[in-house]
């Protein structure tokens, strides 16, 4: 195993990524929603990249979130713990739904059952306009606050949001490191195989939804109140789209990979659409060359450059002597 694969190798990148972007952004929004997509990329992560499930219902549980938060700070005015905790919980709840209906398909077929309920959860929030605000959202949605101070300022509420980002990451470090991240990870290789065993391959793929659907949602409320709006857009299948494309660009087979990912795509983003409309273009361009030639997406080029590093000299084999 390579040493930054290890869990406190993980652990010690993400509190490196925490410290370093204040750093070197002047934008604490751009730098707390980096972090944000983070989190929701690495739940994205543990079902395509430790499951082998290729879902676009992502985008279902991020609006969720965002519907959640919006709702109960604008019109019940929660406690904002009690909105995070409740969005984590509806989150799971819904992906509990999606997963054990979705995964009764494999393969093509379960990618469009999940690609049809991102739909349905999209037309339902457009059609049930006066609770989501339908095209025009939920306005107004608050920042917590903390002593009775408001984190307005951009980065109080990264810092909020940081311990959330490190807290969460920890979570999902122990979850892949734990025996049921190992049986998804057989379950992805064979689960034929796993089935056979002994395993309920069906129990631990809902779980995984599960899972994810919490992490995704919190994301999403965090997001809310980053914004200040519940947007229709953050249900729609584009952003189960968004969620996998940085999941690919950071690399599927590490955790990490998807704090790379989520940062370089918002990087991008934030630099080339100040100076081209259609940046949309080089992003598939990128894509392509992923594709391509970096399979294992920006984590497996930081893992070269390690071993390239860090590689140590072997000794040269002593040819055995004939007798």
């Amino acid at each position: 195993m390579n040493p930054l694969d290890k869990p406190w190798a993980q652990l010690a990148l993400a509190l490196l990524t925490v410290l370093i972007l204040p750093l070197f952004l002047k934008s604490g929004i751009l730098a707390t929603e980096i972090l944000i997509f983070a989190m929701v990329v690495a739940a994205c992560n543990l079902l395509l990249g430790y499951t082998g499930l290729l879902s676009f219902g992502q985008g279902i549980f991020f609006g969720i979130g965002t519907y959640a938060a919006g709702i109960c700070l604008t019109r019940w005015s929660v406690p904002v713990p009690l909105v995070l905790a409740g969005a984590a919980v509806l989150g799971a709840a819904t992906a509990t739904l999606v997963g054990w209906l979705s995964i009764r398909r494999q393969g093509v077929y379960f990618v469009m059952l999940t690609l049809a309920f991102s739909q349905l959860f999209y037309f339902i929030a457009y059609t049930f306009s006066g609770l989501t605000g339908g095209d025009n959202g939920l306005l107004g949605v608050p920042r917590p606050s903390i002593g009775g101070t408001a984190l307005d300022a951009p980065w109080s509420y990264y810092t909020y949001v940081a311990v959330c980002f490190v807290a969460v990451f920890a979570l999902l470090v122990m979850v892949t490191q734990s025996t049921f991240g190992r049986t998804l990870l057989a379950i992805r290789e064979n689960e034929g195989r796993a089935a056979a065993i002994g395993f309920p391959t069906r129990l631990f793929k809902i779980e995984a939804f599960a899972i994810s659907g919490a992490v995704t949602a919190f994301g999403g409320a965090l997001h809310a109140m980053l914004i200040g709006v519940a947007p229709l857009s953050n249900i729609e299948y584009h952003t189960s789209e968004l969620i996998l494309i940085m999941t690919i660009i950071g690399g599927s087979s590490s955790l990490f990979g998807s704090v790379l990912g989520a940062g370089f795509y918002l990087l991008l983003a934030d630099a080339l659409s100040t100076v081209w409309p259609r940046w949309l273009l080089l992003l598939g361009l990128v894509l392509v060359t992923v594709a391509l030639f970096l399979q294992r997406g920006l984590w497996g080029l930081v893992e070269r450059g390690y071993d390239l590093a860090f590689r140590r000299e072997r000794a040269p084999e002593t040819p055995a002597e004939e007798h």
